[in-house]
């Protein structure tokens, strides 16, 4: 498969009670439906092709024989198509009668897993008929040709998707303490497979959606859940054909209660992959007694229909987006907070200039002031205009800091900076990277200095995507005492400063909530160039390219470890109708080069906190040699175009 997706699909015919030909018909119309959608494996409920339902008929050669019969039509009905059927049934092997899930593909049976636990409480009285599979993998005879049969089994894929590996448990096996599928994982198997038939009671729905998901993130799996529907005897109970996809704790697809059909997700076999190598606490091929069938799946190029989010680190709804902007907001002023105590210290420097990042830091900065019951008089803004400096960033300064009842201090640098110039033998009129650079590393001079004076930190105010990047001066606004937004991407930016803006106008603080939109509607720019009739001429975006596309690309890269041909793919998808495909491939390569190039710069940045599950800390998530080559990774963008 392309990319390493797969479509997969979990199917609730409705059948008969103990019409086995009947049923067989339906689920052949089932393979046709999913396979139609593009599915390449697809499972069935438990007991399908009989029925759940069917008390002592069960015990009835006539049933029995009638199943296997029925199984051998539905593995021939396959011999020309491109799947992996899953189908349960009821198997005589060994004077015992299992609930056994069927493993079919062009045209043969290629193995039987029975069912581990058998439920004998409440309305079940499975014990009765059925009796519990075991490790042990023998064979059994299904129609004069020999197959494996026991719980110990992997179905392994060929050349097109070599990394995906399935393996079954059937209904009562997810809802055990010690579910089989843990074992399974173990071994390898990344595709958990449950048939079930699992009755409708009051609540039941919202904890299966739970179990299952749940599984799916323990076992770093993808699970695929299907239920016995309304073709159930209703004697005694309501089966409500409840199919669940889950990949590794989301909930990909499901289908409505009381309904029948087709659903379908694709399952990116990559990124599970990718988490499971990143987790060294994940246990895998400890099992060796597993007996590992072979497929073949055709590749293909999978349709994606999944949801791609053109923003990753932010959540699209409301709620979930302002839980995460508090959850960060306290991460960061904490992590400020301990630093703070620590150092018995009163005090911080900040530079301020009316941008996002530098707005962001002092409201973080006065958040972790109050949280210590600090006096915010001690937190010491600093504005310090440039050659770059427009009204509106200066003016949204000052008014940032007495609102916020911080110390103003201003140093014009234009002075300082045009002395430097002259000093080292640069034309002041020449607006190159030693004008910009010389005026970066000016001000955080100044800032060192002011708290060395104040007895304070330097905080910190770049974010993760300018250090991504490698947009920052080096030892310019490249060095802190403490980073406060190290951890925080800039797409993330500036719903962390609406939410500020939010909190502020909650309180009734017109000022500073009038004064944060405003920030918030300012365009990115380091302004340091300058202005062209009194607006800013330098805009970051325009130079180094769009910070949602370029927080796209680090959250895939860092997050999963994706090639860039499938970042690209995704890219594609996620920002359709925004960036078209040229556009998309001209940043992406701009992303690479500086990614690589500017390493040097993360291998000495200061402290700070991580908030997300990438991160680029030398000391923690992205241990990378500053001169590593980017030549593969631009090789492959280049044959993208």
């Amino acid at each position: 498969m392309r990319d390493g997706f797969v479509k997969v699909a979990a199917v609730t015919p409705k059948i008969k009670v103990a019409d086995p030909h009947y049923n067989a018909e339906k689920i052949m119309q089932g393979i046709d439906a999913a396979a139609a959608s593009g599915a390449k494996v697809i499972v069935f409920p438990e007991l399908v092709i009989s029925g759940y339902t069917c008390g002592d008929l069960l015990l009835q050669h006539t049933l029995i024989d009638e199943c296997k019969a029925e199984l051998k039509a539905i593995a021939e009905y396959t011999a020309d198509l491109d799947v992996l059927v899953f189908v349960g049934l009821p198997y005589h092997f060994r004077d015992k009668l299992y609930s056994v899930a069927a493993a079919v593909h062009r045209g043969l049976c290629l193995g039987m897993v029975p069912k581990t636990y058998i439920p004998n409480y409440s309305e079940f009285y499975e014990a009765r008929y059925f009796s519990p599979g075991n490790a042990a993998v023998l064979t059994t005879d299904f129609f004069g040709t020999g197959i494996p049969f026991g719980t110990h089994i992997i179905f392994e894929n060929g050349e097109s998707l070599p990394d995906l590996r399935i393996a079954c448990e059937i209904c009562e096996d997810a809802w055990v303490s010690a579910p089989p599928s843990i074992v399974h994982a173990m071994a390898g198997a990344n595709v958990i497979v449950n048939l079930s038939a699992s009755d409708e009671l009051i609540g039941k729905a919202s904890y299966r959606r739970q179990l299952i998901g749940s599984a799916s993130g323990a076992r770093v799996a993808a699970y695929i859940y299907t239920s016995a529907g309304e073709g159930e005897s209703s004697q005694d109970l309501v089966f409500g054909g409840h199919d669940i996809i889950a990949e590794n704790g989301t909930i990909l697809a499901e289908s409505k209660l009381f309904s029948e059909g087709v659903i379908t997700a694709d399952i990116d076999v990559d990124r599970l992959l990718s988490e499971r190598r990143r987790r060294n606490t994940f246990t895998e091929n400890v099992y060796d007694d597993y007996v590992r069938i072979p497929f073949l799946i055709n590749e293909c190029v999978v349709d994606i229909k999944r949801e791609i989010a053109p923003l990753p680190f932010v959540p699209a709804s409301d709620s979930e987006r302002r839980t995460r902007c508090e959850d960060i907001a306290n991460i960061q002023s904490i992590g400020l907070a301990k630093r703070l105590e620590h150092a018995s210290l009163h005090n911080a420097t900040i530079g301020l200039s009316g941008g996002l990042d530098s707005t962001l830091a002092l409201l973080v900065t006065v958040r972790a002031f109050d949280r210590l019951g600090i006096d915010r008089a001690g937190i010491y803004a600093v504005t310090m205009p440039g050659f770059g400096t427009t009204d509106r960033t200066y003016d949204n300064a000052v008014k940032l800091a007495k609102s916020l009842g911080c110390t103003l201090l201003e140093v014009d640098i234009k002075k300082s900076v045009t002395q430097h110039m002259e000093d080292i033998g640069a034309d002041i009129n020449e607006h190159d990277v030693t004008y910009e650079n010389a005026q970066a590393r000016e001000r955080t001079q100044i800032l060192m200095d002011i708290a060395n004076k104040k007895g304070g930190l330097v905080i910190g105010t770049g974010d993760m995507s300018e250090l991504a990047l490698g947009w920052a001066t080096y030892n310019g606004d490249h060095m802190s005492m403490y980073g406060v937004n190290a951890g925080v991407p800039k797409t993330l930016v500036r719903h962390l400063v609406d939410y500020y803006a939010s909190e502020a106008e909650a309180k009734g603080d017109k000022v500073l909530a009038d004064t944060l939109r405003d920030v918030l509607d300012t365009p990115v720019s380091p302004e340091l160039l300058p202005p062209k009739d009194g607006k800013i001429s330098q805009k970051t975006e325009d130079i180094v390219g769009p910070y949602e596309l370029h927080d796209f690309f680090l959250y895939y890269l860092l997050r999963f470890g994706f090639s860039p041909g499938k970042i690209y793919r995704l890219a594609k998808i996620a920002h359709a109708g925004t960036y078209d495909p040229e556009m998309i491939l001209k940043w992406m390569k701009t992303f690479y080069r500086r990614f690589f190039s500017q390493q040097f710069k993360r291998s000495c940045l200061p402290d700070g906190p991580k908030v997300g599950t990438v991160a680029v800390s030398p000391r923690g998530d992205l241990r990378m040699p500053s001169d590593a080559s980017a030549s593969l990774w631009l090789k492959e963008i280049d044959e993208l175009g």
